[in-house]
């Protein structure tokens, strides 16, 4: 069964072309070592709630943009492998650094419940 990794994160405005090179270049590894699927999405239409919303999980000021990311495994195994490379492999450094407060970004990783 499918496995996903899901990411919010506040990316300042201004760093949207590097917030690009770095998920291309994460991507191309992550699909490398056994991803399915890297999907990064820029926040257009995020509106704000009354008690929560993405904003305020993420803590994002005025000039940044939520954006919403996942990457999909063929099973929890090929994620927890590609998590131990994520933290691990060498390669990771010519990965751009991230342009963002990393500490702000929440992630978790979830079982497929329905594909349809």
């Amino acid at each position: 069964m499918t496995y996903v990794d899901g990411f919010v994160a506040a990316v300042p405005k201004a760093n949207k072309d590097k917030y690009v090179a770095h998920a291309k270049a994460a991507a191309a590894l992550f699909k490398q070592w056994g991803a399915t699927r890297v999907t990064e999405n820029w926040g257009d239409a995020v509106p704000k709630g009354e008690l929560n919303d993405f904003y305020t999980a993420v803590h994002a000021k005025e000039d940044e943009v939520v954006v919403f990311s996942w990457i999909e495994y063929p099973d929890k195994a090929t994620r927890d492998a590609v998590q131990h490379k994520m933290m691990n492999d060498p390669e990771m450094l010519n990965v751009p650094d991230m342009p963002f407060d990393g500490k702000r970004m929440i992630f978790a990783g979830f079982a497929n419940l329905l594909d349809v």
